[in-house]
């Protein structure tokens, strides 16, 4: 059974876009300085610059797919991802995680566990045979959760 979606942060989306914004405006600020030794763009600058949005583009989105062998996880454009056999989930449990565990990647040590989330408080909780578990934020929990017990082996 195959299971693919692709959630959104609007918010997230939003950050990137202004400082995406914000640095074009700076560079090109540079750009327009009148010509001396200390005048125009900075390339360690504008690296930065760049660095720092594709990072936030990193966020901007979760990508969750489920085959017959593995549960997959993409932020972004898949610059953050992780894969999780099917024959090594021993549990999956659909939670709602506080406010306060906020989005993005995190690693909680009470409980202790990993976050995946991108946006909302939904989430599928999923415990592996090493003992680890994982949080991963959806807007179709108990989708993902029947999709991942009818490929369970």
């Amino acid at each position: 059974m195959y299971y693919a979606r692709t959630q959104i942060s609007y918010i997230a989306l939003m950050m990137t876009l202004t400082a995406g914004a914000f640095f074009t405006w700076v560079y090109l600020s540079a750009l327009a300085e009148p010509p001396s030794y200390d005048s125009g763009p900075n390339f360690l600058m504008t690296m930065l610059m760049v660095i720092i949005v594709v990072y936030l583009f990193s966020f901007v989105s979760l990508s969750i797919v489920i085959d017959a062998h593995y549960f997959r996880i993409s932020m972004g454009f898949g610059l953050f991802r992780k894969k999780f056999l099917l024959r090594e989930i021993t549990s999956v449990h659909i939670v709602v995680n506080p406010w306060y565990y906020g989005q993005g990647i995190r690693k909680w040590f009470w409980p202790r566990m990993w976050l995946y989330s991108v946006r909302g408080s939904k989430a599928v909780e999923i415990g592996l045979k090493n003992g680890k578990t994982y949080r991963i934020g959806t807007t179709e929990p108990h989708m993902v959760r029947q999709r991942i017990l009818q490929s369970l082996p």
